[in-house]
């Protein structure tokens, strides 16, 4: 989970101005820096887990605690953060994906884990694309954890194949055609955070592609972090530099989260 908000945070800063982040080798964090609503939700969802409460409800709650956060909330989001009887809205934005990654440590069954993911999606974005991009987030994370949790080495080309074979994703990506692109969507951008992992030979050169390929940095970094924390572990410097960035009560939740998971 602390992956999402390390690739949220790293990211956070060049949401609106991706021009700087072309260049690989970027400060990973900066007083620039912040959370996102993509951490907020992360947060919620695992805080849901471990108090046995509706996703949505969670969800709800949380960004309501944080109304204003660095770049704000989407639209159609907003709306529903705002209204007192919030209702999917058929919803296929990336956010479904960005916030899914606690319910891959929270299940050690495929089928929960799949069953788990669309539920913290539908309670906004049931559209069945957002569903499957929070499905196909989660099974990587699923899958990589599986291995390590086996004991089977490390087989990165495997978990990208059967997520594909899972989404039906065309993982046939050329950078030109996604540098700079701003695509809010989940088959937008699902696919290119396989493609970015399948790329990668560690945790931080996953999420400094992520967040310096452009436009959508945060949620893309938040989205490969997810699922590069589940590959490779994440460094303990970086780790507890991005804890700063954050309120007590979400280090409260990441380290409930950690001593039940």
């Amino acid at each position: 989970m602390i992956g999402a908000i390390i690739g949220d945070i790293a990211g956070s800063r060049f949401e609106f101005n991706p021009a700087p982040t072309n260049t690989y080798n970027f400060a990973l964090f900066s007083k620039e820096c912040s959370f996102t609503d993509d951490t907020i939700c992360t947060i919620a969802v695992a805080d849901a887990i471990l108090q046995g409460e509706d996703y949505g409800s969670a969800i709800h709650k949380w960004c309501r605690k944080y109304p204003d956060p660095m770049g704000g909330y989407g639209g159609s989001f907003r709306r529903w953060v705002d209204s007192d009887n919030p209702m999917p809205y058929g919803s296929y934005g990336n956010g479904a994906a960005m916030r899914v990654s606690a319910v891959a440590w929270a299940w050690t069954d495929r089928n929960e884990v799949l069953t788990n993911a669309k539920a913290t999606a539908e309670c906004t974005h049931n559209h069945p694309e957002g569903i499957k991009g929070a499905q196909t987030t989660a099974l990587a994370i699923y899958l990589a954890l599986q291995l390590r949790r086996e004991g089977k080495p490390l087989a990165v080309e495997e978990i990208i194949e059967e997520c594909a074979n899972f989404s039906g994703y065309d993982l046939n990506i050329k950078e030109s055609a996604v540098r700079n692109r701003f695509d809010e969507t989940c088959q937008g951008t699902v696919p290119v955070a396989l493609w970015i992992i399948r790329n990668s030979a560690n945790f931080e050169e996953a999420v400094r592609k992520a967040v310096s390929l452009g436009a959508d940095a945060d949620t893309l970094g938040a989205i490969v972090g997810s699922i590069a924390e589940a590959i490779w572990g994440v460094p303990d410097n970086i780790a507890e530099k991005v804890l700063g960035f954050l309120p007590e009560e979400m280090k409260t939740v990441i380290a409930k989260f950690n001593q039940r998971f």
